[in-house]
């Protein structure tokens, strides 16, 4: 069995469900009564998302890096970010990592590619929404990606900022988030909804879309789940 390493922090309300799905997670497939080896660096998501929006990748790889580092030096032996905005310079990451990272796209795409799906919506941050490395995978498996308008994505990544960030769940916020994907599908015709921000899905909860959903987060939780017991 592997022990985890996991970048959390980025943000707080997110690095709870992401321990909760490991640990109980681990302990369904093993069918007893035991949690995992597991360690958590603690950064802060308001770093990452200020380096993110100036572009300051070098930045960004270096305090990511740090954390990994320390994941590492106490004893994980794979690692992996509890957020989609430090994944723009997940490559980087990757290749300077003492330890092997778990992806949160790969099993985003690989999900999309099951469901036989050409074109999806993508809600995140401004780096997530904008940027290219979470749409890459899809683009070179055949899917489109879409993405709001430009007015909805600054209230999207402002609203994460502000609210999800802090663990403040509004209600008119859930319902514009949910008028902002309808407008995806009806617009852009998407056949899902990707909630590419870890904080999305806590948002969602309860809510009821046109189309399938795909949470990016419990997708990397069963993936790092999975990871974890493979011998």
């Amino acid at each position: 069995m592997k022990k985890l390493g996991l970048i959390g922090g980025v943000g707080p309300e997110s690095t709870i469900p992401y321990y909760r799905g490991i640990v109980y997670g681990v302990q369904k497939k093993q069918n007893t009564p035991f949690f995992p080896p597991l360690v958590i660096e603690s950064l802060s998501c308001f770093e990452v998302i200020r380096m993110s929006l100036q572009n300051d990748r070098d930045g960004l790889t270096t305090y990511l890096l740090t954390g990994i580092r320390n994941l590492a030096a106490a004893g994980a032996d794979i690692g992996a970010l509890a957020c989609s905005t430090g994944h723009m310079v997940f490559d980087e990451l990757q290749k300077q990592s003492p330890i092997p990272l778990i992806s949160i796209v790969e099993p985003t795409c690989a999900q999309a590619k099951r469901q036989n799906l050409k074109k999806v919506g993508l809600l995140g941050t401004a780096a997530t929404m904008e940027g290219d490395y979470f749409k890459s995978p899809f683009c070179k498996a055949g899917i489109d990606v879409a993405i709001p308008q430009p007015a909805d994505r600054i209230y999207i990544a402002d609203r994460i900022s502000h609210e999800l960030d802090l663990g403040i769940m509004e209600e008119k916020t859930a319902r514009r988030l949910i008028e902002i994907a309808e407008e995806l599908v009806k617009e852009q015709h998407v056949e899902a909804i990707i909630l590419g921000c870890t904080e999305l899905p806590l948002l969602f909860q309860g809510q009821k879309l046109s189309v399938p959903v795909l949470d990016a987060m419990r997708l990397h939780i069963e993936t790092l789940v999975n990871t974890i017991l493979e011998e």
